[in-house]
């Protein structure tokens, strides 16, 4: 979403004319001084930065905001794909973080539902379906965002309307081009006054290889308006299902004032109050846990261009057993403010994010060594960095994994009354 670039405006209509030039390419002005402006690019148009086709080459002083193949990590069935190769890899080298339980669950790598896709898994689904034919399953379309094409089902009928031929029972999708995840829906997420809420956090990754990636601290929680309810009645009402603010700011019991969020410190008092300190702490522990182990899932395939970066929303149930589900990654999390505190907080967002992707606002050199000095990350903390975290020994992930938390310099985490981000994850 980002193109830093020096520009020496000749005329205001020159200056003019480009601008509505970016504009209609899909780029949005977040920045400007006397000698700098900054755009947001569109998925759509890194598509065409780095398409062959085009033949067009960044500069060194060119930097740009997404990865050429950041769908990796933001398309709903790339994400499980990559995250169950991911598994599969560690399993393969014996690793202890792909540790199973007896009845052959992950113990420290489950933290994505039940997923499968269609249509090419629809009978593998049919058979999981089978197993518990009084769960609930929710249905996405791979490509979309903002909780469009949405539903909940708990009947194999349900789905027939995407068509399902009754000679090879097997799934037909009505349109070869647009796939479905559908994924066993968590049914017992943490409530707070009645409803149903996730996690927005935001995630700013500045190389794949080496991995380094920061967290940013100012995150917040969405709110449904209605109440939640298993009941199969409501699978309909996503009103009482899905907490995207494009969704519920079209509900009759939106509140325009605080938009149905919270903060995420917000939150963390309240668990603490609620819960415990150890146990709220443990929570998002393992948050980051999974943050960082998503992000290593896909680092070996992504194009790791030097001239990127990327600014992820990452979005998070906890169930009501304190256990964090990461749903999706987001990779134009939206910067339109819905409240006056959503402002502030997507304004420093920007600023925090163009601060380390362009330290001191000089001249970006695509070739510096992107280890931005503490002084300039705002609001963000550096969660994980590959290199660091290697010069601790091989075991690193494990003993922070079963709750040995170590701080940015590998001494043990002392409870400072403050949560201590790591770099081992």
């Amino acid at each position: 979403q980002i193109m830093a670039g020096k520009v020496k405006w000749v005329t205001d209509i020159e200056k003019s004319v480009l601008i509505n030039n970016f504009e209609k390419r899909g780029w949005i002005q977040v920045a400007e001084n006397e000698d700098w402006n900054f755009y947001w690019m569109s998925v759509q148009t890194i598509r065409n930065v780095f398409s062959v086709e085009t033949g067009y080459r960044l500069s060194d002083d060119q930097i740009v905001n997404h990865f050429p193949n950041h769908y990796e990590l933001t398309r709903k069935d790339l994400m499980v794909k990559n995250i169950k190769r991911y598994r599969k890899e560690l399993e393969k080298e014996g690793s202890p973080l792909a540790e199973k339980d007896e009845n052959g669950k992950y113990i420290y790598l489950d933290f994505v539902p039940v997923t499968f896709m269609l249509p090419a898994d629809y009978n593998l689904f049919v058979e999981e379906f089978r197993k518990n034919p009084s769960s609930t399953w929710i249905m996405k379309p791979c490509g979309k965002a903002q909780g469009k094409g949405i539903f909940l089902i708990n009947k194999l009928s349900q789905i027939k309307k995407w068509s399902r031929d009754s000679k090879t029972s097997s799934f037909v999708s009505q349109s070869s081009k647009e796939a479905y995840v559908i994924s066993l829906y968590i049914n017992n997420p943490l409530l707070i006054g009645g409803k149903k809420f996730d996690l927005r956090l935001y995630v700013l990754v500045s190389t794949y290889r080496p991995l380094r990636c920061y967290m940013y601290k100012l995150g917040f929680c969405r709110f449904c308006t209605v109440k939640y309810t298993p009941s199969t009645s409501e699978l309909d009402n996503m009103f009482v299902h899905l907490t995207n603010v494009a969704i519920q700011k079209h509900g009759d019991d939106y509140n325009h004032i605080h938009g149905g969020k919270w903060t995420v410190s917000n939150l963390r008092l309240y668990l603490e109050s609620t819960r415990g300190k150890e146990v709220t702490n443990k929570l998002f522990d393992e948050i980051h846990w999974i943050i960082v182990q998503s992000l290593k899932a896909v680092a070996p395939v992504m194009n790791n261009d030097k001239h990127c970066f990327e600014c992820y929303g990452y979005d998070i149930i906890i169930d009501d057993k304190l256990k964090p589900w990461l749903i999706e990654v987001n990779a134009s999390p939206s910067l339109t403010s819905s409240t006056a505190n959503d402002r502030i907080l997507k304004y420093n967002l920007i600023n925090d994010t163009l601060n380390i992707a362009v330290p001191n606002g000089e001249i970006p050199d695509c070739k510096w060594n992107k280890s931005p000095p503490k002084e300039v990350l705002g609001n963000y903390e550096v969660l994980y960095d590959e290199e660091m975290a290697q010069s601790d020994g091989p075991d690193r992930d494990l003993r922070s994994r079963s709750g040995q938390s170590t701080g940015v310099k590998g001494n043990r985490a002392r409870d400072s009354g403050k949560p201590v981000l790591t770099t081992w994850k």
